[in-house]
């Protein structure tokens, strides 16, 4: 007996935004394991290796940091690039960076705390520099600023919307 399976289109939530970049890495959070619920006693637990990917949306230009584990495609990170989110540097190591922020990856918005680990310090500087310079460019965004209307598009609304008549003028 043979199954025949329909083949279904599955939505990722990415469709709408472009990939800046991104960079092969492991993520590890800084919390209470299963085990410790309560305790207070925090440890790095490795979240997944995949690539790290800052996305910006097409349509309202806002930025974001996701994250998916290699093999399940599971969502480990998924939170705005917030301007206010500071990469600093990991004790010991020059390939990884550890920030705090409000991450959404498992369908709530929670403060979490992140180490993300590169191949080699090269990548780690690029990948910070990276982050930055999108970061500077959703707080222009937040703050109101617009990306330069490099293709003339706010010129010619704005001449559309000066033929315009109401009723009264005739």
């Amino acid at each position: 007996m043979q199954v025949k399976l329909e083949e279904v289109e599955v939505k990722s939530g990415e469709e709408e935004e472009e990939t800046l970049c991104t960079y092969r890495s492991k993520l590890f959070i800084y919390g209470e394991t299963l085990l410790d619920k309560g305790t207070g006693n925090k440890t790095w637990r490795e979240r997944g290796i995949g690539e790290a990917r800052i996305l910006r949306h097409r349509e309202h230009q806002r930025i974001r940091f996701l994250m998916r584990q290699e093999k399940t495609m599971k969502v480990i990170a998924n939170h705005a690039l917030d301007p206010r989110i500071r990469l600093e540097p990991n004790a010991g190591s020059d390939r990884s960076w550890v920030w705090s922020a409000y991450d959404f990856a498992e369908g709530e918005l929670e403060e979490k705390v992140f180490a993300l680990r590169f191949a080699n310090s090269d990548v780690a500087t690029e990948f910070k520099e990276t982050y930055e310079k999108y970061q500077k460019e959703m707080e222009s965004l937040l703050a109101g600023e617009d990306k330069p209307d490099e293709s003339g598009e706010a010129d010619e609304a704005a001449e559309a919307l000066s033929g315009l008549k109401t009723g009264d003028e005739e």
